[in-house]
């Protein structure tokens, strides 16, 4: 089984969000849609901006409460890295 850390954002330099999941098609959809009452659907985050994938819950978990505590800045420079135009990336894991 995989299990995939991810970060959602409200827009390009918007509200962020990080989460750890084992279904991430699921929990993106979960967020896209503002099935799941919470801090996402009241602040519109619904663009899925990076992901990582792990085998091992423990560790997805551990990343995920890292990132977490991260400033806001290293968030952003992690987005960045890997997507720089902060596109949705829930289409390209949406089979």
């Amino acid at each position: 089984m995989s299990y995939w850390i991810y970060i959602m954002a409200s827009g390009i330099g918007g509200t962020l969000y990080v989460g750890v999941t084992n279904d991430l098609r699921r929990r993106g959809f979960e967020h896209r849609e503002g099935i799941i009452a919470g801090f996402t659907k009241r602040h519109a985050v619904n663009r899925l901006v990076y992901y990582e994938e792990f085998a091992d819950v423990l560790e997805a978990i551990a990343r995920e409460k890292r990132i977490k505590k991260w400033p806001r800045q290293w968030k952003i420079n992690l987005i960045e890295k890997s997507n720089p135009h902060w596109v949705d990336l829930y289409p390209s894991i949406a089979w």
